[in-house]
């Protein structure tokens, strides 16, 4: 699994995503999200692998555990490097789920890495506590999540940048800490709320990094990627 910067493809169709691939030369690693996902299904994972990209199918599943763990059988037969599931569905749902991603992984192949999403970037601490009725800091549900994740053996969590540090000293630093919110110093923060630089997510702890528009929507998008992955790159 590439080390290089997750580029989020949220287009709505494969036509758009093929447009938005043309002019890059190597191979990615990009996000397939419920968006796309969606509106493609299993065709556009299928597709982006044998282009030659490494594929995070950011599905977030949440459900019962046995529901959890027959799906991921299933998408483990796409080829995708990394899935996830939402860490608030409990430990015996993430051992399902990862239980079902190694059933479903044919003899010989690499199962997917899988990860749990703790809080989302978009959500503040305010909401957490007023609206899931979670009366800790952010930080202390992100890390309990991140606590949940691994004693269920996943592969690490999505997190911000703000708690990736923390989870590397208390998880291990092999433990992945995937990190959405990435914006350049001048960017639009949009709709995330926990936000962070390409050099500031290394410096405090990302091992991955996600990029949506700010690469997206860049006038030239192979040179955004070229400046983001450098900055990734030059502060390890």
């Amino acid at each position: 699994m590439k080390n290089s910067p997750i580029i989020a493809l949220d287009f709505a169709s494969s036509e758009d995503v093929y447009q938005f691939l043309s002019p890059f030369e190597q191979s990615l690693f990009v996000k397939v999200g419920m968006e796309l996902y969606l509106q493609e299904g299993p065709s556009i994972v299928y597709k982006l692998k044998e282009m030659g990209h490494d594929v995070f199918l950011d599905l977030k599943l949440h459900d019962i555990p046995n529901t959890v763990g027959q799906a991921m059988k299933g998408l483990a037969r796409l080829g995708a490097d990394l899935v996830n599931v939402h860490a608030a569905g409990g430990k015996e749902m993430m051992i399902a789920a990862k239980e079902g991603l190694e059933a479903g992984t044919a003899a010989g192949k690499k199962r997917p890495s899988i990860i749990a999403v703790t809080q989302l970037t978009s959500t503040s601490e305010q909401q957490m506590q007023k609206e899931q009725l979670i009366h800790k800091t952010i930080e202390e549900s992100v890390i309990h999540y991140a606590n949940l994740a691994k004693s269920a053996r996943l592969d690490g969590v999505v997190c911000s940048v703000l708690e990736a540090k923390k989870i590397a000293e208390v998880c291990g630093n092999e433990f992945l800490r995937v990190t959405p919110g990435i914006r350049l110093a001048e960017g639009d923060a949009h709709d995330q709320v926990r936000v962070a630089t390409p050099v500031n997510a290394r410096k405090l702890g990302s091992s991955h990094i996600v990029v949506g528009r700010a690469i997206t929507k860049a006038e030239n998008p192979v040179q955004a990627y070229e400046n983001i992955l450098k900055m990734w790159e030059e502060h390890a």
